[in-house]
């Protein structure tokens, strides 16, 4: 077997990896001293700090109350718990395989749902349907772009079910109508998870203006223990850290800045590759904003000159960390292959097989993105 000369193998276009995400945190002279006060207090859960952050949440995102919780799965279970449906619940099949263990783990069926070609979230035409046949509706926010909430939550009032949002991927996002993402339909929950543009470590938040869900959702993430040990609702351990809190708290203060950074980075990017052949950005609705918790982009492999899997694997090679989100969609999971699809999914199969994802993080250099966006223009201009 002949071997390569060391000296004709080309080392990658970047000496490390670049990360597809990374949390940024603003360290300030306060936050060193709070630590050591809830470590001195003994009060590690649920106490001072958690009720700060709710109390900023919900005044940030416009809504009559937020619950803190140990990760955005949890809320989304409690949501469903506490709302004492049954029957099956509609998903969309393009989302985070987080949204359909919620759903089945909340006791419920899982219905698979359609997407929009544009917007990559929950299509509402596609979605009438399925409606006669479900007990509620998760909306999700993909990437951070709204869903069509409005008319989602047409929809649902139409057939007397709930509407909620797997908001994930949404804190800082915008509706068309000005007002933030989380207080659209019953309740909307978002992830805190260090990938997210706001991060608690580990952690979710439960947005609603409904104050009598809030007041049971407090009491379901306590195993549904008012506080007598007589339960009144088969809860959990959902409970959020102090520090997790504290952290929310500050990073709530320079969330509006990460925001701007992170969208002047998309920015960057589509001016950048937004002339390619065969690439499409993901379509906003208008006057929507999004968070960017996730830059995607889908390939068109015919015009660009590679697939989207083609591509995917050559910037690895190069250290350019990417992801095929979401690849495979939810029904083609190995853990739903018994659920019967029962409806349409062109659209979705073709997202799961042409979406990328390429870095994105609130502290990324700007430079580093034209880097990016180099080595993508030189693999479509090689083929």
């Amino acid at each position: 077997m002949t071997q390569i000369p060391q000296s004709t193998v080309r080392p990658p276009r970047f000496p490390e990896l670049v990360p597809l995400a990374r949390p940024t945190i603003d360290l300030d002279a306060g936050m060193g001293p709070a630590f050591q006060e809830i470590l001195r207090s003994g009060m590690l859960t649920n106490g001072r700090h958690v009720r700060e952050f709710e109390e900023a949440a919900a005044a940030y995102l416009g809504v009559a109350s937020a619950v803190a919780v140990s990760n955005c799965t949890t809320g989304l279970m409690l949501v469903l718990r506490c709302l004492d449906l049954t029957g099956d619940i509609a998903v969309p099949s393009f989302t985070f395989m987080a949204s359909g263990h919620a759903v089945d783990w909340a006791g419920h069926g899982v219905r698979f749902a359609e997407s929009h070609p544009r917007t990559w979230t929950l299509d509402p035409e596609a979605l009438a349907p399925v409606l006669p046949d479900v007990a509620g509706v998760m909306g999700m926010h993909t990437f951070g772009a709204p869903c069509d909430a409005d008319r989602l939550q047409e929809l649902c009032d139409s057939r007397g079910i709930p509407l909620i949002f797997d908001a994930a991927h949404g804190f800082g996002s915008r509706y068309p109508d000005g007002s933030m993402v989380g207080g659209k339909g019953v309740a909307e929950v978002f992830s805190l998870s260090p990938t997210k543009t706001l991060s608690t470590g580990e952690g979710g938040l439960i947005a609603t203006n409904d104050t009598a869900l809030a007041a049971r959702l407090r009491t379901a993430r306590e195993y549904g223990n008012p506080g007598d040990y007589d339960s009144r609702v088969i809860g959990l351990n959902g409970r959020m850290t102090e520090v997790s809190g504290l952290m929310g708290t500050h990073a709530l203060r320079a969330l509006p800045r990460w925001l701007d950074v992170r969208r002047a980075l998309v920015e960057r990017y589509r001016s950048r590759l937004g002339g390619l052949p065969g690439l499409e950005f993901q379509q906003l609705p208008a006057g929507a904003a999004s968070s960017y918790k996730d830059l995607g982009i889908r390939v068109d492999g015919a015009r660009f000159g590679m697939s989207r899997d083609a591509l995917s694997e050559r910037l690895h090679r190069e250290n350019v960390s990417n992801r095929r989100y979401f690849s495979p969609a939810l029904h083609q999971q190995t853990a739903y292959r018994g659920v019967p699809v029962g409806t349409e999914l062109s659209v979705t199969e073709e997202l799961a097989s042409s979406v990328i994802t390429l870095p994105l993080f609130s502290h990324m250099p700007a430079d580093l993105v034209d880097e990016i966006c180099d080595l993508v223009t030189e693999l479509h201009t090689s083929g």
